[in-house]
């Protein structure tokens, strides 16, 4: 396998999903700040010119988190990092939904990239500050729903638990706090070996 990922980007939580599983794996740095998203080789490999990216041992691609995450878990199976019951499998797929969906591509989405939701540099502040209020009232909300549990499908790490970390990871670096059980919850990730390995290996503190 090889992932394709920008260091602190959402693709940090594939990362830890593929240092979790301790199968091996190749990786591939596309500066996001370069725009090597958009450029070749990495275009034809992904056109959507974004990652993370996939690419399997029989050479086939997947993009986007949840599919990637899905992927892999659902192929591991050992790993356990999707949960057996039912119902706590349809709470990781909608919390990797509300994250991806609404946390990411509404809220975090209009701070990194303003000029994608409103191209008058007039409307930047109140982009960025309507963005920050949308992912602050996510995270509020993935902070009841989580309440004193230690990943988000109990007591078993789960893919819903990378996609959670990647916006708890941000939300740090915009130094928008975290509510407390959330803030609970990314020092534990932070405490796992694969997360401290990542964070080295992308070098982002």
């Amino acid at each position: 396998m090889k992932l394709y990922y920008s260091p602190g980007a959402c693709s940090i939580g594939i990362h830890v999903l593929l240092e979790e599983l301790g199968a091996p794996y190749e990786s591939q740095v596309i500066s996001l700040a370069k725009g090597q998203q958009r450029e070749e080789p990495f275009a034809t490999v992904n056109p959507k010119g974004k990652v993370p990216v996939l690419e399997r041992s029989d050479g086939s691609v997947l993009t986007e988190f949840p599919a990637i995450s899905y992927w892999l878990a659902r192929s591991n199976p050992a790993a356990k990092l999707f949960p057996d019951d039912l119902g706590e499998q349809a709470r990781v797929l909608e919390t990797i939904d509300y994250v991806v969906a609404t946390i990411h591509m509404q809220g975090f989405a209009r701070m990194f990239r303003p000029e994608n939701f409103g191209p008058n540099e007039a409307d930047r502040e109140a982009v960025q500050s309507r963005g920050r209020e949308i992912a602050r009232n996510g995270l509020a909300l993935l902070d009841k729903t989580l309440g004193q549990r230690e990943y988000v499908a109990g007591s078993q790490f789960s893919i819903a638990d990378a996609a959670l970390f990647y916006v708890e990871f941000w939300a740090g670096r915009l130094n928008i706090e975290l509510p407390p059980n959330l803030a609970r919850h990314y020092a534990r990730l932070r405490e796992r070996p694969a997360v401290q390995r990542v964070i080295a290996k992308e070098n982002v503190g």
